[in-house]
């Protein structure tokens, strides 16, 4: 029975020493030399107004993977609706449950003030 997952433990062995070889080889050869030109932002060739590097607020992230959350867990409504019929009431309550779950989390970001710009 184990002898199926092989090739995925293979896969994933093989990718990981392969993004770790990567990383390796950015750091040994890669350019390590800060400069003023470098740091500063290319703005159509004008001179740049602030630093080249801003400080980004939390909260711009925050919903940024929100949204990835709730846009992925919004796939899982495909095959749900595909079977429906063939899942029958079961399918339903379980699927409630599901959206139930998403709305809880939902309104904990909101009360929490994550979608709040200021």
């Amino acid at each position: 029975m184990l002898e199926s997952y092989i090739p995925i433990a293979m896969l994933f062995i093989l990718a990981t020493v392969l993004a770790v070889f990567i990383i390796v080889l950015g750091t040994i050869f890669g350019p390590r030399r800060k400069s003023f030109r470098k740091a500063s932002p290319y703005e159509s060739g004008m001179q740049p107004i602030g630093p080249g590097t801003r400080r980004m607020n939390v909260r711009y992230y925050l919903v940024a993977v929100l949204f990835i959350l709730f846009d992925v867990e919004i796939i899982f409504f495909y095959p749900w609706a595909v079977n429906f019929r063939a899942l029958g009431l079961f399918g339903f309550i379980e699927m409630l449950v599901f959206v139930g779950i998403l709305l809880v989390g939902y309104i904990y970001v909101w009360k929490k003030g994550a979608f709040e710009w200021d």
